[in-house]
């Protein structure tokens, strides 16, 4: 009666060591289980996003154990939102963005500089005539009808003299190369000198721009890496190796342009082409602005955090000081 039961045990015990020399097998082989994370961009894929669409194609995120889903916003103000929300791990957003956002309670923390410096300015044809921000007066000034790009602009004419009450703001959405091509106004705000500029130009457009920086607007992040308060408690090593495998991409990008932007170039959302030298150039103006020698990748000084505070809070954008220190986790070390 007792001698059926043995041939059923043996049988147990080949299904278990097989099961556990899979399991061997595929940790052997790579195939152990990799940890998902999410990054939502700040807008379609170009240039700027190469190092990530880079690491994901040559596995340098798998190296780190992570599986990465890179997502498209359907809206410019979804991304940060999403991540202090936890419906994504982390978000491209804008330095000024964060600030503003920590002012009004949301609770986000920026984990690292992807952009170092400013790529928003004033541009107009030479025609204009303008050859800074006080020749604005009496002309118009298409922009996106943001708080933040009123403020650089009233920033910079009165900076340089000028009086903000007789230049005409005029809200052109994200029509700012057809608003300024067509002279339906005299000049934008809110272009990045990467995109707006370099595309004007292709078109034949000859074009300037007057830099933030030169008349009173603090250079800025443009771009950050931001998450969720409880998410980055939660999965901050993770975000650790995330970062790791982005600063591999930008690496390889940097060395290899043309075979980075390949791989941007396969990545191209249907509904946004791309075009094949704008983004070329567009890298070649991002690639000095993303790092500063001495600095590691991504590694955010608090002297520009509290220099872009101070500047909002002077310019009315925020009424409330904020502590940089209280949102700013630094996932590199200098």
């Amino acid at each position: 009666m007792k001698n059926w039961k043995i041939p059923v045990v043996f049988l147990l015990l080949v299904i278990m060591l097989v099961g556990c020399s899979n399991d061997k097998s595929s940790q052997e082989n790579g195939q152990s289980e990799l940890e998902k994370i999410s990054i939502m961009l700040d807008w379609y894929p170009n240039a700027v996003h190469s190092a990530f669409y880079v690491a994901k194609e040559k596995g340098y995120f798998e190296e780190q154990g992570l599986d990465v889903e890179i997502q498209m916003p359907a809206d410019t103000n979804d991304p940060l939102k999403l991540a202090a929300t936890g419906k994504v791990d982390l978000a491209i957003s804008y330095q000024s963005q964060v600030v503003q956002s920590r002012a009004e309670g949301i609770p986000v923390v920026s984990v690292a500089a992807y952009v170092r410096h400013s790529l928003d300015s004033i541009m107009m044809k030479k025609e204009a005539g303008v050859n800074s921000p006080k020749d604005l007066e009496g002309k118009s000034v298409g922009y996106p009808s943001t708080v933040i790009t009123e403020a650089v602009i009233k920033t910079m004419v009165e900076h340089d003299g000028g009086d903000f009450s007789k230049v005409k703001m005029t809200d052109v959405g994200w029509d700012l190369i057809p608003a300024v091509a067509t002279d339906k106004v005299d000049a934008i705000g809110g272009g990045y000198v990467n995109h707006e500029l370099v595309l004007l130009n292709k078109e034949g457009y000859e074009m300037e721009a007057l830099r933030l920086d030169d008349y009173g607007v603090p250079d800025n992040y443009e771009l950050v890496i931001v998450a969720g308060e409880k998410t980055f408690n939660k999965k901050k090593a993770s975000i650790e190796k995330f970062w790791q495998a982005v600063t591999k991409g930008q690496q390889f990008v940097k060395e290899n342009p043309e075979a980075g932007l390949q791989i941007l170039l396969a990545n191209e959302n249907a509904d946004s082409s791309l075009d094949a030298e704008v983004e070329k150039e567009s890298l070649k103006i991002l690639l000095p602005l993303m790092e500063d020698k001495g600095v590691p990748f991504g590694y955010q000084e608090e002297e520009s955090w509290q220099n872009v505070a101070n500047w909002l809070y002077e310019a009315g954008v925020i009424d409330t000081k904020v502590e940089p220190q209280q949102f700013v986790q630094n996932i590199v070390s200098k």
